[in-house]
């Protein structure tokens, strides 16, 4: 491969060199390299316990759980992160809030941190929302409450159900476009900065399109 510096690395795909640096580099240089070339770089082995553990967990669940883990390991600010995650899917915007505040700075970039704060400005609108309960009964009593659907939407997201919060989002923006100038064109945009699935974004991506174009 004609190595001229030590250390060199190369990214090989199909058997084929497609990029490289001499010497070493930092490892958010490393991170970002590779995710350049659509290879998302996997957590720390160290890290995977945790994660997996409270993962089939319940949001409530998950934050007892992590507050034991961070009473074993006070000094490592990803259980930290992991914790704010987890109280926004249980309402404690604040404490929450608090937490992402205090993260390190090589943390407070991290692109969960940063979806977490998309998801602070969502939950920030819920402050004197209705109850779900109220919010859907309203909108079953009339499909074109598009405030209802935002709050709900909010609601949804706030606590991880992306799907349904996208729904309720496209469907405003079906039903009238121009709402609150244009806001549902608007708080999806927003969504797809808290949603990790992808897929999911990229499909109501075209969705949106479609009904806009």
């Amino acid at each position: 491969f004609q190595i001229r510096s030590v250390p060199t690395v190369f990214l090989v795909k199909g058997g084929q060199i497609v990029d490289g640096f001499p010497g070493a580099v930092p490892e958010g240089q490393l991170r970002e390299f590779l995710k350049q070339h659509g290879i998302e770089p996997g957590i720390p082995a160290a890290e995977e316990p945790v994660a997996e553990e409270t993962a089939t967990l319940d949001p409530h669940a998950q934050v007892m759980a992590l507050r034991k883990a961070i009473e074993a390991e006070p000094e490592k600010a990803e259980l930290q992160l992991d914790l704010a995650l987890a109280l926004l899917k249980t309402g404690a915007a604040h404490e929450a809030e608090a937490l992402l505040d205090a993260l390190p700075a090589n943390l407070a970039t991290d692109d969960r941190a940063v979806r977490g704060r998309a998801r602070l400005q969502f939950a920030g609108l819920l402050k004197d929302a209705p109850p779900v309960e109220v919010l859907e009964a309203a909108i079953a009593a009339n499909p074109d409450d598009l405030r209802a659907r935002h709050l709900l939407g909010a609601q949804r997201l706030v606590g991880g159900q992306a799907e349904a919060a996208l729904e309720q989002f496209m469907e405003m923006l079906r039903r009238n476009r121009a709402y609150e100038d244009g806001l549902p064109k608007k708080v999806l945009i927003d969504a797809f900065r808290v949603v990790e699935d992808e897929d999911l974004v990229g499909q109501y991506r075209r969705r949106m399109s479609s009904l806009l174009f």
